[in-house]
């Protein structure tokens, strides 16, 4: 027992999206060791997670290879102490908790005899030489993550859900792997609307120009990627404007188009119009639906839980004709096209939704690649992998009503981390095929 415990984290500091090995050795063998993980978020909120590990007849523990006895996740992950932190404290800054500031975790390990070892682990958001500036052009609002290296790089629009602002921690990754991103803010955003309501699709027809216009990129090639509302939006640009969308990656997305809902006015009705085009409202699936019942939208399935409002979209889908008015064109999309969804999904049915636009694709003969991947036992948070997924239910961020997301921490953040992968091998396909 000579050697001193050591917790060895590979790479320390690195960017958000990549895997990182924990090891613990020098610990007593055949010991129970705790690992604790901390996060003082730059938000101002703490988090923690804790499993505790039997060490082998060495005194060494391998996150990657060994499940803990107990704790806050049950299989073999190293990026569990992640994905699992839980939070303590609510944000003190909440306009911080999406930002861009590393987050820095310390990995603290003790075992019965007192032995004990720290680390730190930095997760980054900019990758080294990305630069970011904001778009106050054209109308136009929105922050442009340009990536390292000399141009010209393919590009993606970001687009956000019904919370709006920018996601500018997935433009800032597409941009360290080598896209040009522009997080587009459409509402609640500085310079925009505060709600979603009548929204005139030309706005995004003038991002789409301009970013062909000013930034020029490789070949001629702009992908649209959205999450929630932003996929449904995604989806509805590219069948839109065809001939200025590249590729359509759409999380969670919606296969109709919906009323405001949550993100509108509020003097408007739930079922307004979001969408316009030409100055006309488009239709969606609430807009004086006989069958729209608002009960699981509003109401939790018991008292005291958080609103798990997925099953209220599947009442308006009795009103056929209503539907199909309201189905989003996707047979009109000539690009590739990829889908990700979640099974447990609280918001909105996506999986369902996205099966049936990988139909609709299918029966027309789509021309370009379809991928729908899957999160089984996920909710509606897929998003950037390695972050905590363990808000499950949280505030809606215009309307406050606390939601149920779906699905698990361990399914959120396994499907996060798998549609990644397969997000950037798309893109990486779809770029390279327009050379």
């Amino acid at each position: 027992m000579s050697d001193a415990p050591e917790l060895l984290v590979t790479p320390a500091s690195a960017l958000v999206d990549r895997p990182r090995r924990i090891g613990l050795s020098g610990f007593t063998p055949r010991a129970q060791v705790l690992l604790r993980s901390t996060l003082a978020h730059p938000d101002g909120s703490r988090w923690e997670s804790a499993a505790t590990f039997a060490a082998d007849a060495q005194g060494r523990v391998d996150l990657a290879r060994q499940a803990p006895l107990r704790g806050d996740w049950q299989l073999p992950d190293a990026s569990a102490p992640l994905w699992s932190l839980r939070r303590l404290s609510a944000p003190a800054s909440p306009a911080l908790s999406e930002g861009l500031a590393p987050l820095t975790v310390t990995l603290h390990a003790a075992d019965q005899a007192g032995r004990q070892a720290t680390a730190q682990l930095e997760l980054l958001f900019v990758a080294p030489g990305v630069t970011r500036r904001e778009v106050v052009e054209d109308g136009l609002a929105g922050a442009l993550f340009t990536p390292a290296g000399p141009g010209p790089h393919p590009l993606v629009l970001v687009l956000a859900g019904s919370g709006g602002g920018l996601h500018e921690q997935r433009a800032a990754l597409y941009a360290a792997h080598g896209y040009a991103a522009l997080a587009l803010g459409y509402f609640k955003t500085p310079g925009r609307p505060d709600h979603i309501g009548d929204m005139p699709l030309e706005y995004f027809e003038t991002a789409l120009r301009w970013a062909r216009r000013t930034l020029a990129p490789r070949h001629d090639f702009v992908a649209v990627s959205g999450v929630s509302r932003g996929g449904e939006l995604a989806l509805l640009l590219g069948a839109t404007y065809p001939h200025l969308v590249s590729a359509v990656i759409a999380y969670v997305p919606s296969a109709y188009l919906h009323g405001t809902l949550r993100a509108g006015r509020p003097d408007q009705a739930r079922d307004a119009t979001v969408w316009t085009l030409a100055g006309q409202g488009l239709p969606n699936a609430w807009k004086d639906n006989p069958h729209a019942d608002w009960t699981r939208f509003d109401h939790p399935a018991q008292a005291g839980l958080p609103i798990r409002q997925a099953a209220a979209f599947q009442s308006v889908m009795g009103d056929v004709e209503r539907l199909a008015a309201a189905r989003i064109a996707v047979e009109r999309i000539r690009a590739p096209v990829l889908l990700v969804s979640g099974t447990d999904d609280g918001f909105w049915p996506s999986t369902q939704y996205a099966e049936q636009v990988v139909d609709t694709l299918q029966a027309r003969s789509h021309a370009w690649p379809v991928e729908h991947v899957v999160g089984v036992g996920a909710g509606h948070a897929i998003g950037v992998p390695q972050l905590p997924a363990t808000l499950i239910a949280k505030p809606h961020p215009v309307s406050g009503v606390v939601l149920d997301g779906g699905g698990t921490a361990a399914a959120n953040a396994l499907a996060s981390e798998r549609s990644w992968r397969r997000v950037l091998g798309f893109l990486a396909r779809a770029a390279g095929a327009r050379r």
